[in-house]
């Protein structure tokens, strides 16, 4: 038998013993990115202990090849991954066709493709998320050539895990859109071509954070690195960290200086504070903000069914308010924004919905802001609401105006600015989880205080209130969403924010490295083994005790010293010990937490039920280091013998005395009491009377606050009424700007606009014809525009108008084709007499110079038949005269002047003269005559009257749409 799940002791050895990679690589590349890979592997040694998963957009045919391909780059195996198959080190495993792979525990997962209604499959995001939730910081992204932006989505799982990131350098990438993509999102810590990332993720390997298996922090010993480190994160970005678990604090700093192979936490120091980039990387890193639309569908889902319409019942004014804290990057709101869309249509409601949507991030609210999402983003969006609340450009997704109106941005410290009020639905997830209690504790007491009652509290699936469960229900214990009880703290709202303080945080955190708080806890436990042991043998009963009187800890038998009252518990030692201990403890312990010296008494009686018993008490200040509390061990041990005395330095216990002195003690305590009381009295008469003043300047500062409030309501109405009117305005201008490219498309005229700096502003579709321009080239100088024109400098002739300010015409512009246009640069005029830029328009004479020289070519031929020695006569379809030459005219006897616009007929008899134009309207009705082509016999009709006879050849000319008719005459 040889099952690897077996719980055979030899089998489970075999498998501790089992080879592991030190870290898992996923590579993933679409388009163009074979050759990027094959680099890379090129450059990679085959003994790193590192594994690689390559996840590529490929045919069956080319994944085949590109193993072959692979398997020479590279002397580590290649193979193709396989269900269940344990990921070995120094491998590379290529993902089959048509499926998606993941890892769980080391091993492949593959399954089928899983493409939505688009046809979307992105398997880069799929494997990416997966290695982080495997792998943790063990994790490494490369993102390579590619287009669309498959793992932009991925990476960011894999830096929420302390992983890291590299990404090919756009302009070695064949495809940039992946790259680019991804470097958009601020995340990548290396961006390199494919041939040098083998170097630099060695390097990354090596470094110490990096290569150890579990994490032990050594950073927290140094004290004053990480006290420069808080400082300077304040000083930069006004955020302070002091109060975010210290474990999530320690592991990004030490990512970031694996990241820039820096070995010792106090160069990093001087590293941030040379390179300010640097700190503004670690604050990125710091507050990474992992975010999805719809996160936990099932929470979404019972949100929209259950808490929204209660809350829209209820909503007060028609008006509902929620608040996104933590927003990140925008996700989460406009998830709750789709949903309440969603719910208003169901239930055909009116009202009004407001999201403040707000994050310490500056950057984060910034691309939230845009509301443009890259297709990965969107993949888990059902297709039908894709499709009604985005709408696709320029291969990004972006958010309905409907949606975005709903929702309004806002850099937000949480801690430190004041919250919104009358908030109905509050959502805060993943946050909390990243704060130390007290921080949580004061972020709930803020959402208490800025919820109305019954508002919802939506956390995420790992937080709770906590310390602050007594202000809220809970209403969905999975989902952790929470009911407001409408509770109010505002006398804690007065406190002041919590200040920065780095030494108290290290003094709270040293320890606090996985490991450490383990051997505390055993050292603990010895140390009261310990005492426990010698307890009784070598020591007498003791009791430790704080400056409150709070008894801490008992070492020894505490049955004849102690005793408990039914009631309340207290933790008064004073009144846990029996009463002929109580006034000798008092008073000593009052001396000595007062004098910090030590102090014995002797020969104290204590009157038992079954016995009388005299002992010793010895008070001792125990050592304090700084900043901890003062503590008194009291040693109690019984006097074995009568005859025993007591040493010189100690007093005999007198009860009497004693007591005179405890009650002259306390008599002066009580006096200086009531002379405290009585000042305390009359501050508060003083307070109270500045209070009094205070309420009446609020009330004034409230009335005025509602006069500007009805002033700003106001302004608000303004507000909107300037808005329609720009919306208006928009309205116009869309339109115009539709009416200025449909004349730009239509006219057929190739023209190129330049700004005053010669950079190309816009050309129409006809320019492409005769310049090498796409969209990526607007904004470039007219120098880099490459043509097909011979002869024509376009920089110098666009500096000669912007200089004279007056146009040039250029005909007879010939191109490598052999094409003809007609050149015209003109100013961009922007107001009179004032010119920013410069107009190219080319207009294409090529068909016109064609029809002039068939023109010229006609009237060369008409001025050749005009010479001909025959008779010659030229009618249109009217039977008009149009030309006759010379041999007519001595013919038939007329000036060429009087026949020219005059019908045919008059040189014709009569009867045959009727007979022409019926000819010539049948021929052009039926276009069939035996006449045309061929020479026949007519009569012709000279001046005098005479008539002659001649023979008649007619011809057809078409011009156009035109029929002439040219007729020779010749004698018989």
């Amino acid at each position: 038998m040889n099952d690897k799940n077996s719980t055979d002791p030899e089998l489970t050895g075999e498998l501790e013993t089992e080879a592991k990679p030190t870290h898992i690589v996923g590579i993933g590349a679409s388009a163009g990115g074979l050759e990027a890979i094959e680099a890379f592997f090129k450059e990679m040694p085959p003994d790193s202990g590192v594994s690689f998963v390559v996840i590529q957009h490929l045919s069956p045919d080319h994944k085949s090849l590109m193993a072959e391909l692979l398997s020479k780059r590279t002397r580590m195996p290649v193979n193709r991954a396989q269900d269940g198959e344990l990921v070995e080190p120094n491998s590379v495993y290529l993902i089959p066709p048509n499926k998606n792979l993941r890892l769980f525990h080391g091993r492949i997962i593959l399954s089928e493709q899983d493409r939505d209604a688009r046809g979307i499959n992105l398997p880069i995001d799929i494997f990416f998320r997966s290695l982080a939730e495997d792998q943790g910081a063990k994790a490494i992204a490369i993102v390579l050539s590619g287009t669309g932006s498959d793992g932009t989505s991925g990476i960011r799982a894999i830096k929420e895990e302390l992983g890291m990131v590299m990404v090919q350098a756009e302009e070695t990438a064949a495809f940039d859109g992946m790259p680019r993509s991804a470097i958009a999102t601020g995340l990548v810590d290396y961006i390199l071509p494919p041939n040098e990332m083998p170097t630099q993720l060695l390097s990354y390997l090596k470094h110490p954070f990096t290569a150890k298996d579990e994490y032990a922090s050594t950073m927290l010993n140094d004290e004053d690195g990480v006290t420069r480190i808080f400082a300077l994160l304040r000083e930069s970005n006004k955020i302070d960290f002091t109060y975010y678990k210290p474990t999530t604090i320690i592991r990004r700093i030490e990512r970031r200086m694996a990241v820039n192979q820096i070995h010792d936490l106090s160069d990093y120091v001087r590293f941030l504070e040379s390179y300010p980039v640097e700190l503004n990387s670690l604050h990125k890193d710091l507050l990474i903000g992992v975010t999805s639309f719809f996160r936990d569908p099932e929470a979404f889902d019972a949100i929209a069914d259950k808490f929204l319409p209660q809350l829209f019942k209820e909503a007060k004014e028609d008006k509902l308010r929620i608040w996104v804290s933590g927003c990140s990057t925008g996700e989460e709101a406009y998830s709750l924004a789709i949903l309440c869309c969603e719910v208003i249509e169901q239930q055909n409601l009116n009202l009004d919905v407001k999201i403040f949507a707000t994050d310490v991030d500056r950057e984060a609210i910034l691309a939230a802001s845009a509301g443009v999402f890259a297709e990965s983003a969107v993949a888990d969006i059902e297709p039908g609401m894709l499709s009604k609340y985005f709408y696709r450009r320029d291969e990004g997704f972006y958010i309905s105006r409907q949606v975005r109106e709903m929702v309004v941005f806002a850099q937000h410290n949480l801690v430190k600015d004041p919250p919104f009020t009358n908030i109905d639905l509050i959502s805060c997830r993943n946050l909390l989880i990243y704060l130390q209690p007290v921080l949580q504790k004061r972020v709930l007491e803020l959402f208490n205080f800025a919820l109305n009652p019954k508002g919802v509290l939506f956390l995420g699936s790992s937080e709770t209130t906590g310390e602050m469960g007594e202000y809220f229900d809970p209403v969905d214990h999975k989902w952790r969403i929470y009911q407001s009880r409408g509770r109010r703290r505002q006398s804690e709202l007065s406190e002041p924010a919590i200040n920065f303080d780095a030494k108290r945080w290290y003094n709270n955190n040293r320890m606090s490295g996985r490991g450490m708080a383990a051997r505390m806890h055993e050292e603990e436990r010895l140390l009261e083994r310990l005492v426990e042991g010698v307890a009784g043998d070598y020591l007498p009963f003791c009791l430790v005790v704080s400056e409150s009187l709070e008894l801490m800890h008992v070492a020894g038998d505490a049955k004849d010293y102690l005793q408990f009252t039914t009631g309340k518990v207290v933790n008064d030692v004073s009144k846990l010990v029996i009463k002929d201990l109580a006034i000798p403890l008092s008073t000593g312990l009052q001396k000595v937490f007062k004098s910090k010296e030590e102090l014995i008494y002797s020969n104290i009686n204590l009157n038992l039920a079954e016995k009388h018993k005299v002992v010793n008490m010895r008070l001792k200040p125990l050592p304090t280091k700084k900043r901890q509390v003062m503590m008194v061990a009291v040693f109690i041990e019984e006097v074995r013998t009568s005859t025993q005395s007591s040493t010189s330095s100690s007093e005999t216990y007198n009860v009497g005395k004693e007591a005179q002195q405890r009650i002259i003690d306390l008599e002066n305590e009580l006096q200086f009491t009531r002379e405290n009381l009585q000042a305390t009295v009359e501050e508060l008469e003083t307070s109270n009377e500045e209070l009094q003043a205070t309420n009446e300047e609020l009330l004034a500062s409230n009335e005025e606050l509602q006069s500007t409030n009805e002033e700003l309501q106001s302004v608000n109405e303004e507000l909107y009424t300037v808005n329609s009117e720009y919306q208006g305005k928009i309205t116009e201008l869309t339109e115009v700007n539709n009416d200025l490219d449909n004349l730009l498309c239509n006219t057929r005229v190739a023209t190129l606009f330049f700004d005053e700096n010669l950079d190309i502003r816009r050309y129409t579709p006809e320019a492409t014809q005769l310049f090498r321009v796409i969209d990526q080239d607007i904004g470039r100088p007219i120098s880099h525009l490459s043509h097909r024109l011979l002869d024509v400098d376009l920089v110098q002739l666009a500096k000669e108008v912007l200089i004279n300010e007056t146009g040039i015409e250029r005909e007879k512009i010939n191109t490598e084709n052999g094409e003809e246009f007609l050149m015209r640069v003109f100013p961009y005029q922007i107001a009179p007499d004032t010119y920013s830029g410069v107009v190219f328009t080319f207009v294409s004479t090529s068909g016109l110079r064609q029809a002039q020289n068939k023109l010229v070519e006609q009237e060369l031929r008409m001025e050749a038949l005009l010479k001909v020695s025959d008779a010659y006569v030229l009618i249109n379809e009217q039977g008009e005269i149009q030309e006759v030459n010379q041999a007519l005219t001595d013919l038939v006897g007329y000036d060429e002047s009087e026949l020219i616009d005059q019908n045919i007929s008059i040189l014709m008899p009569d009867d045959f003269a009727t007979q022409h134009d019926y000819f010539i309207q049948r021929y052009l009705k039926e276009g069939n005559s035996k006449i045309i082509g061929t020479t026949r016999e007519v009569p012709v009709k000279r001046q005098d009257g005479e008539i002659i006879n001649q023979h008649l050849t007619v011809a057809e000319m078409v011009i156009g749409q035109r029929h002439w008719f040219v007729g020779l005459l010749k004698d018989q």
